[in-house]
């Protein structure tokens, strides 16, 4: 899995409650929405990461392991689930549970995130590479944004109306209320 994190806490070789003690620090220093893996070696450390980061707020995306090495993924939580969505065109998720082939779901979540679950079929591009990447998204379907809550799918969606995107709609609640199959990447 190849995920792309803001940056990497060395926590191999201690013991509870020292990761989450050097995991507490590191994440104060990350903006909000930035990824943080934190390497370790105590394999109660994925039960510790996950009850902390629920704990927190933050949101605990998955755990990988190399060669008795275990990589987990928090992203910083964010005021996203507070904030006002914009975009005119609002859908829930079931209306994306059964497409036909003019459509598009764009996820627009961090790339960490879309690794440990996504819509099948969804093409991931952040939010963060949205301008830079706007042309490899079909104008002439009918694009369904999906980040975790709605909140970076309805600012994705305004910028994308305001390219020229006819037909954009926000999903809302987002991969915090998923229901549907996912899928992860390898």
């Amino acid at each position: 899995m190849n995920i792309k994190t803001d940056q990497t806490l060395d926590a191999k070789g201690l013991a509870c409650p020292m990761p989450i003690v050097k995991a507490k620090k590191a994440i104060k220093e990350l903006a909000s929405g930035q990824v943080i893996k934190i390497e370790a070696t105590d394999k109660g450390s994925t039960a510790d990461m996950k009850a902390w980061a629920d704990k927190t707020g933050n949101q605990y995306l998955g755990t990988t392991e190399d060669h008795d090495v275990l990589s987990h993924y928090i992203r910083k939580s964010s005021d996203e689930d507070t904030q006002e969505k914009q975009h005119p065109n609002v859908v829930g998720n079931e209306s994306i549970e059964s497409l036909d082939e003019n459509a598009v779901i764009l996820d627009v979540r961090e790339s960490a995130e879309y690794a440990f679950g996504h819509i099948p079929g969804a093409i991931s591009i952040p939010l963060s590479d949205l301008d830079e990447r706007m042309g490899e998204i079909d104008d002439t379907k009918n694009i369904y944004v999906v980040c975790r809550t709605g909140n970076r799918s309805d600012m994705a969606a305004q910028k994308l109306a305001a390219k020229g995107f006819d037909h954009v709609y926000n999903v809302v609640p987002g991969m915090s209320e998923w229901s549907g199959e996912t899928k992860k990447s390898n």
